[in-house]
């Protein structure tokens, strides 16, 4: 009798924490909202959350440009990158619906023109590989062809074949936005379109997402866009917003609150928006299918509560669990502006943030909005997260740092008089360098990236350090190759700083060598 009061009583209290847990108190939300924008210093956000097929909330916080007044609401565009990654996947999904695409076909066989460095992986990457990111690449290599460089996206697939796998083809998981960008173009190729024209015919304008679009170029003075910022010189700045058009499927994207609780709806709805359908349930089977496995780290003790216990990624969507639910999960991240797509199928709840500033301000109310509704304990991640990111500095990145200081030999000379290291380079994959000398030091252009300049500061022997002017680049140390005959065969990059967080674009795979004086 005992045993059976005692299960009833369980499930009374489970059905009351549900039922308490069904409601977001908007007080309480906007307050932890605010006092975490003020904590990580973001001057402004949007964010949307919905359940059971409806708009909870949807709404601004903070402002567009910390220079000015105006406020973020619910249509503030914020550029959301590699959230787009799932709208690409659903635009694919649209084409495998309509029998013109399937998840398995040979990408070869519809953009003969992507070719990988290994001719088996060429031939064998499919679709699913493309979007799964398991075709053998590290992540982020390649991104030096798109990041601030004027290459098309027609010539990045091209230059796709010039990197090098970091592991076996399917054998691991390597996070790709060139492959992304592929998928677009192959969208495109099989549509008689582009990747632009089908993303906004196949999902804003059937989803009426008024103000969503794939570049920022027709962005007018004091319109409704947040503007990214930085912390600069020990302070917030606002900075001049990235024009990634040429990273299309994988990242270009700009979308508000209020067009992104249309987009959650949808898909919560697998692949239906009232009466309007964009894709079956089958494809959204499939995209929310673990297909490769993701490494799951060692969290901090105080975060230990999110650790997964599963990690994954589908197509154009991440996986994992939290507290005993699936997420199916995105983040997105440019120059000054990050933001995090979350959605829990089983309880029909998405939620949306948008930010312009670098931090991880998305993630802790993200967080914060998923234990009101799981009944969990209250918890501030956003403290917890600022602890665990200082304790992490001091005690793992900050030694490095050091250490890259301390291998430095003093009192060395360059081999070689400075004139005779200047002049034009190249690399197979990224393409022209320019090494100049004037006013008495050496300047480092990467030729298809304006951002990428910097004076070189010479740290020891044949090797200089290279300052980029854009404050979001890696500094790079640059070591000069002397051949046989005394003068200088090619040039070699790593990151000056190991605290970079991947963000090294993959200088060590370039070799850049000496190459004839342009035309």
């Amino acid at each position: 009798m005992f045993v059976r009061v005692l299960a009833f009583l369980n499930v009374t209290l489970l059905a009351t924490a549900l039922s308490t847990a069904q409601e977001l108190d908007e007080a309480l939300f906007t307050s932890y909202a605010t006092a975490s924008l003020a904590a990580y210093e973001v001057p402004g956000a949007a964010i949307a959350v919905v359940k059971n097929g409806e708009v909870v909330q949807s709404k601004g916080f903070g402002l567009r440009d910390m220079r000015h007044d105006a406020p973020v609401d619910g249509d503030t565009l914020f550029a959301i990158a590699s959230n787009t990654k799932a709208f690409t996947a659903v635009l694919l999904a649209t084409l495998v619906d309509e029998g013109k695409l399937d998840w398995d076909d040979r990408v070869t066989d519809h953009l003969p023109e992507l070719r990988l460095f290994d001719t088996y992986a060429t031939r064998e990457l499919t679709l699913r590989d493309l979007l799964s990111h398991r075709s053998g690449n590290a992540s982020g290599a390649g991104d030096l062809l798109w990041l601030r460089s004027t290459y098309s996206r027609p010539e990045i697939v091209h230059r796709i074949r010039f990197i090098p796998p970091a592991y076996g083809f399917r054998a691991r998981y390597g996070y790709q936005n060139v492959m992304y960008i592929a998928a677009g173009e192959l969208a495109g190729a099989v549509s008689g379109s582009t990747w632009d024209d089908l993303v906004r015919e196949r999902v804003f304008e059937a989803l009426e997402m008024r103000s969503t679009n794939t570049t920022i170029r027709g962005r007018e003075a004091g319109a409704n866009w947040a503007t990214p910022h930085v912390r600069m010189d020990g302070r917030v700045q606002p900075i001049e917003p990235e024009i990634v058009d040429n990273l299309g499927g994988a990242g270009a994207i700009n979308s508000s609150a209020n067009d992104l609780s249309r987009w959650l709806l949808m898909l919560l709805g697998e692949g239906t928006l009232g009466t309007t359908r964009v894709f079956s349930e089958q494809q959204s089977e499939q995209m929310w299918t673990p297909h490769t496995v993701l490494p799951i780290g060692t969290a901090s003790p105080k975060l230990a509560p999110r650790q997964p216990r599963f990690s994954a990624y589908g197509l154009g969507f991440r996986m994992k669990d939290y507290r005993g639910r699936k997420l199916v999960h995105h983040g997105g991240g440019l120059a000054g502006m990050t933001s995090l797509t979350t959605l829990v199928p089983e309880e029909e709840l998405g939620i949306v943030v948008l930010t312009n500033q670098e931090t991880s301000f998305q993630t802790a109310v993200t967080y914060w909005v998923l234990d009101r509704y799981f009944g969990a304990p209250e918890t501030d991640w956003t403290a917890l997260q600022q602890e665990a990111a200082e304790k992490r500095w001091r005690e793992r990145v900050q030694p490095l740092v050091d250490a890259v200081d301390d291998d430095r030999v003093t009192g060395t000379a360059p081999t070689l008089g400075l004139s005779e290291y200047a002049g034009p380079f190249t690399d197979r994959l990224y393409g022209g360098a320019t090494i100049e000398q004037r006013d008495g030091h050496l300047h480092l252009q990467l030729d298809k990236s304006p951002a990428f300049r910097a004076p070189l500061e010479h740290w020891h022997f044949d090797t200089f350090l290279a300052r980029f002017d854009h404050h979001s680049i890696v500094d790079a140390l640059v070591t000069f190759v002397i051949g046989v005959d005394g003068s200088v065969d090619r040039f070699r990059m790593k990151p000056y700083s190991p605290a970079a967080d991947g963000a090294t674009y993959h200088y060590e795979i370039l070799r850049f060598d000496r190459a004839d004086a342009p035309d």
